[in-house]
């Protein structure tokens, strides 16, 4: 089986309700938007320009048509998006308390995403997204998904890279979502070692355990061994090739939402291209200062956008 050009991101993208503001919005209203890690990364690849399909599950609901036409929107391919009947996407609200705080309360257990490896296309859309130059997943994705369905998932990622295509994983560590953080560790290893490439949040890291700082990430994520290990250090920028990269200019955030994921996007988008790991780290760095200097996960692309110059 050969190798095709682009990008498959595999995960769950979410419903997303959050207190309406502003103008003509009464007192106590929610707007319906999406999010999700890595359709947030999807998007970020797709304004770049990068062929990139989302591989997951939404129900046939006319809600989940929503979500599919306003991915297609953006540029993302949608063909291995399964619809699962009697399902529906999974629920998010946003609260903000009055320091600006987010908390969030999830609704997720019977989401559609999880049977993204039990459905009648599931074997088709694994089948397709074997051929994919990169496959790009998180712990968030093997979180939602049943023990099944991750073997599954670790099984797609070694027909990839049988077949020439290379593995990104990102450590996105949500406690809530794990019983316990020795269970979400032992799948990050696992993960991590059907990985080319590693993208881990030192704070991530540190809160699973047994990581103190960011050069013990890299080694625990496999730097060592030759993986390609990114760290990111939020403020501070992230470590590679053993260095620290700093963002080219100091961040102003208005809504920290969404940084890693833009991150993501903007290095794996440059390392496609040919850029060596530290080039790639600053041009991650532009998308994620851009993504914070703006309200929601995935802002409105405007005239300050870098997408054109990554």
């Amino acid at each position: 089986m050969g190798m095709t050009e682009g990008v498959t991101v595999v995960g769950e993208a979410m419903l997303e309700l959050s207190r309406a503001s502003g103008e003509g919005s009464p007192d106590g209203g929610w707007n319906l938007r999406y999010g999700g890690d890595v359709i947030n990364t999807a998007i970020h690849l797709a304004r770049c320009g990068d062929q990139v399909r989302f591989a997951s599950a939404i129900g046939a609901d006319p809600m989940s048509a929503e979500l599919r036409a306003a991915w297609e929107g953006e540029g993302v391919d949608t063909s291995l998006l399964l619809a699962a009947a009697g399902r529906l996407p999974g629920l998010y609200a946003i609260e903000t308390d009055a320091q600006g705080e987010r908390s969030f309360h999830y609704w997720r257990g019977e989401a559609a995403a999880r049977r993204m490896f039990d459905l009648p296309g599931s074997a088709a859309m694994m089948e397709q997204a074997a051929r994919s130059k990169l496959l790009y997943f998180s712990l968030i994705t093997l979180a939602i998904l049943p023990e099944e369905a991750r073997e599954k998932l670790l099984g797609l990622c070694g027909a990839v890279r049988a077949n020439g295509g290379k593995v990104a994983f990102d450590g996105n560590y949500r406690a809530r979502l794990w019983p316990d953080a020795d269970t979400a560790r032992q799948w990050r290893d696992r993960a991590i070692a059907v990985s080319d490439m590693g993208l881990p949040t030192l704070a991530d890291e540190v809160e699973m355990g047994e990581v103190d700082d960011a050069g013990d990430a890299a080694r625990r994520w496999g730097a060592d061994e030759g993986r390609e290990v990114v760290v990111k250090l939020g403020a501070e920028g992230c470590l590679v090739d053993g260095r620290i990269v700093a963002p080219p200019a100091k961040l102003s955030v208005v809504d920290s939402s969404g940084a890693g994921d833009a991150f993501n996007g903007g290095y794996l988008h440059a390392r496609l291209a040919g850029r060596t790991p530290g080039e790639a780290a600053i041009a991650g760095h532009r998308l994620a200062g851009w993504n914070i200097g703006r309200r929601g996960a995935i802002p409105s692309r405007d005239a300050e956008a870098p997408y054109a110059d990554l």
